[in-house]
């Protein structure tokens, strides 16, 4: 019998790839006449990708072009939208200026590497952009490229909606991301720079407490607990040992990190990114905190067999089930704070599945 053999993941190409491709079509246009089509960019790694056209209007004045994003086998939320990059000449010596149309978003708070009024379109696309119109200026003669670029994704709103744009202060679309132009396929990287925006924001609006959450149950319960303002909630989702990382470069005065017992019993064993692929919960580690707590040996040996972390917290029930979970918490507490090496107060929330309160350590 022949052995299955995995197919190796696509990569894909990012929101601001696209659009520098896009905007490089529509210059090249508005410039000759005549649209590329598959038109090229040039990364910042040197790969040089081409991308087929789905729109092309030339007018008097301007030029659009649309590409349709392919994120390859990521589960980007943008995958399949169409990039559209709409070109105008500017005034001469006045180099590139950005706008947003729809689906684009516009920045409202301070805390983003963008000034607030300005497009959501971050600052490693924006140098793509201005790359891929400067050499069509070089090939046209020109000293440099003077242009107006718009660009805008049809549906974008609705598409932002299921991201942290809101809660980072974009507003009325998407953002235009992307560092090398690449995507790769669950590298996790929107949600990693929402973490890092988030903190970012949080601090720029002198948020002293921010709470990071592993999920919506845990982040409400938390907002509550604390009494917290939705700029302090930070999404970090698996991702605790980012999150602590960017910290620990960005400070804030104290932090909590609430989760359920499950993904704190991981982080108490070591593990910094929670996630069921990555990292696996020690049965036997729980099974011997339950014996140090003077659990009966019927309840410790099962626990060794447990198939799960909930599974050993139902078994532990009344008597052991919150001293497990205050033990947890501590140690797990122990991690992030040798994560941070200092200088951030810590607590650590552990709440069941309906959102109830099981452990609070370092408060």
């Amino acid at each position: 019998m022949a052995r299955e053999t995995k197919r190796a993941l696509r990569r894909g190409w990012s929101t601001g790839a696209c659009a520098a491709a896009a905007s490089r079509a529509a210059y090249a246009a508005l410039l000759t006449g005549d649209f590329p089509d598959p038109v090229s960019i040039t990364l910042p790694g040197g790969l040089e990708p081409q991308f087929p056209l789905a729109v092309k209007e030339l007018g008097a004045a301007m030029a659009r072009a649309g590409i349709v994003k392919d994120a390859g086998d990521d589960p980007d939320v943008t995958h399949g939208a169409l990039v559209i990059a709409e070109v105008s000449q500017a005034d001469e010596g006045t180099g590139v200026a950005f706008r947003a149309g729809e689906g684009v978003g516009t920045v409202t708070r301070p805390g983003l590497p963008l000034a607030v009024g300005e497009p959501a379109i971050n600052p490693a696309p924006r140098a793509l952009i201005g790359e891929a119109l400067a050499a069509v200026a070089r090939a046209c003669g020109k000293p440099q490229a003077d242009a107006i670029v718009t660009l805008s994704i049809p549906g974008g709103a609705a598409l932002a909606a299921k991201t942290l744009n809101a809660r980072l202060g974009i507003l009325g679309g998407l953002s235009i991301l992307g560092t090398t132009g690449i995507v790769i396929p669950y590298s996790c990287s929107a949600w990693i720079h929402s973490i890092h925006r988030g903190i970012d924001v949080a601090r720029a609006a002198g948020t002293l407490h921010i709470a990071a959450s592993t999920g919506t149950t845990s982040e409400k319960a938390v907002q509550q607990l604390c009494n917290l303002p939705e700029l302090a909630l930070i999404d970090m989702g698996d991702f605790v040992g980012g999150t602590l990382k960017y910290l620990r470069r960005h400070p804030v005065p104290r932090l909590t990190l609430a989760g359920g017992f499950g993904k704190f019993a991981k982080l108490a064993q070591g593990h910094l990114d929670l996630h069921s692929s990555r990292s696996r919960f020690d049965s036997g580690a729980l099974a011997r905190r339950l014996d140090a707590l003077g659990a009966p040996a019927a309840l410790v040996a099962r626990a060794a067999e447990a198939e799960s972390a909930g599974a050993i917290l139902d078994a532990a029930a009344a008597d052991f089930a919150l001293p497990l979970a205050a033990s947890i918490a501590r140690e797990a507490r122990a991690v992030a704070l040798a994560s941070l090496a200092g200088g951030i107060a810590v607590d650590v929330a552990i709440f069941g599945r309906r959102g109830e309160l099981l452990a609070h350590e370092g408060a």
